[in-house]
């Protein structure tokens, strides 16, 4: 039962054919203890030509090498070992070809390839049990399979699917003594509540995160993708500052050389709470890191989408209309690139257009293939509506946007597109949702962009149109040497400017006279600026 020691032992014999079979037998279970250090050793003491000449030593390099940060040379010693596991005799032949299959998955799981990952899953779970290959190691097989078709179909959106995998895995491992197998279902099965229950979900990370701490796991890659849940679930319930500190967790444990799939997920989390705290042009910054990592991923569709919200609200619409135009027609035509549209349309305060985007969404005749995205969709249209003076409308869409958003606690849609005076009149018209628009203005008067109280007095003389051109760009964030970019002028003509703007609106302060504008009507409500 002693298996590193077996290995060790015909190692020093020189009997190199039992030592890739008994490194074969026991490999899987030292890659779920986490001994991946103590496979590297092992491995390391094999003649530098067995890793090239044996199917099953290239497999097990191929995953060292996934182990240690190289994707491109864990994709050598893999096509090496596929090319390889025809010379393997018959009687290992099953065993090495369910060692291939398993480090098969580990690389599609690590780039983000969810239908190779369930493909290559699925066959360790209906291969037969090989000559000589110990139960223990095909019952840890199947169990890892599980777990991995469980994650997949989480990706894939069959979430009961998913949840019925997982939670045999969880069973299976904790039957057989296997706590990391347990890690990393319970880590699986906490990320399913993203897509169905928020609030679920910092509850069920819990347990994995008791686990890793019991186990010294707390820098392992799964208590990664555990902290980036938990995140992203604070993130969206508007807890601003404990989501932070997780997000921060899961990105110091991310290596993009290593694991590029887990590295985009934790930048597109970054970007979403970037947004959330009003930090749009880092949220530009997170979303096009995690572009750049994204490859087949499930995530890389809609990441397109709230990249163009990061650029509307930072401001850059002439990148944003790139961006957009760059898609193909049927991928501007998606649900969620239409609420993007919707978002620069307002920006641009054309309403009219922003409505003709949303309205293949609003209608449901433009499926949202995440539920999530009709809240902000009716969020937009309430806002459009309010801007194009139908109030009745407004508020019908409002009420959908906060029925579709309340289960979840999604406030984050409302930081993004902040609407204080419009919820606030909701609320005193009557609504379903009283405390989740009070915890949503709440929420806006910290990052000040709560309802103002008293309608300001009109300004003391009318703005110039020189005035105003500077003043619509107030909303945006950006510096004086910035809009003066944007309009053609000195920097010194948008300075002058805007003292006029202040002192005429009667404001010390930026934040200040775009409120003050906007009650005005000088500029569009909140949310259309931005």
């Amino acid at each position: 039962g002693f298996g590193v020691e077996a290995v060790r032992h015909a190692q020093a014999a020189q009997d190199w054919a039992l030592a890739t079979r008994l490194l074969t037998d026991h490999w899987l279970s030292l890659h779920l203890e986490g001994q991946e250090a103590t496979a590297h050793t092992l491995l390391a003491a094999f003649p530098d030509e067995f890793r090239t000449t044996r199917a099953e030593l290239a497999a097990i390099a191929a995953a060292d090498e996934l182990a240690q940060g190289s994707m491109a040379a864990a994709q050598g010693f893999l096509g090496l070992a596929e090319q390889l596991i025809a010379s393997v005799p018959q009687a290992g032949r099953s065993q090495a070809e369910a060692l291939l299959g398993t480090v098969q998955m580990m690389l599609s799981g690590r780039i983000g390839d969810q239908q190779a990952r369930t493909r290559h899953a699925r066959g360790l779970l209906s291969a037969p049990t090989g000559e000589g290959t110990p139960p223990a190691a095909s019952e840890d097989s199947r169990v890892f399979a599980l777990v991995e078709i469980g994650d997949s179909e989480t990706w894939a959106g069959r979430l009961d699917d998913a949840e019925s995998h997982l939670e045999q895995a969880i069973a299976l491992a904790r039957r057989n003594s296997r706590p990391y197998l347990e890690f990393m279902g319970l880590v699986y099965r906490a990320e399913i509540e993203l897509n169905r229950c928020i609030p679920r979900t910092a509850e069920l990370c819990q347990p994995a995160i008791e686990l890793a701490e019991r186990h010294g796991w707390t820098d392992d890659l799964f208590a990664g993708f555990n902290a980036m849940t938990l995140g992203a679930a604070l993130a969206w319930q508007g807890r601003l500052d404990e989501a932070e500190g997780w997000v921060e967790r899961a990105q110091l444990i991310f290596r993009a050389e290593a694991n590029p799939a887990a590295a985009m997920g934790g930048q597109y989390v970054r970007g979403q709470l970037e947004l959330g705290r009003g930090r749009f042009g880092d949220a530009v910054a997170a979303f096009r890191a995690a572009q750049r990592m994204a490859g087949p991923h499930p995530l890389a569709r809609p990441l397109r989408a709230w990249l163009v919200h990061a650029l509307v609200l930072a401001g850059d619409t002439t990148d944003a209309d790139r961006f957009l135009a760059s898609l193909s027609e049927r991928d501007r035509d998606r649900a969620e690139m239409r609420i993007a549209a919707a978002s620069l349309w307002l920006r641009r305060e054309n309403p009219r257009a922003a409505a003709a985007a949303l309205a293949p969404v609003v209608d449901a005749s433009a499926k949202a293939g995440w539920q999530a995205w009709l809240a902000e969709a009716f969020l937009l249209e309430a806002i459009t509506r309010d801007a194009l003076g139908d109030p009745a409308a407004a508020g019908r869409a409002l009420e959908r946007a906060l029925d579709l958003a309340e289960p979840n606690g999604a406030l984050l849609w409302f930081l993004m597109h902040p609407a204080p005076d419009l919820l606030e009149s909701h609320a005193r018209h009557g609504t379903s949702h009283p405390a989740m628009i009070a915890e949503i203005l709440s929420q806006l008067a910290k990052t000040g962009s709560g309802p103002s109280p008293t309608r300001p007095r009109p300004p003391i003389e009318p703005l110039t149109e020189g005035e105003i051109r500077v003043l619509r760009y107030l909303p945006t964030h950006l510096s004086a040497p910035e809009i003066a970019g944007e309009l053609y002028v000195s920097t010194a003509t948008v300075k002058t400017h805007l003292r006029s703007v202040y002192a005429k609106l009667g404001v010390h302060r930026r934040a200040e006279a775009v409120a003050s504008a906007r009650a005005l009507g000088l500029l569009a409500p909140s949310g259309v600026q931005g």
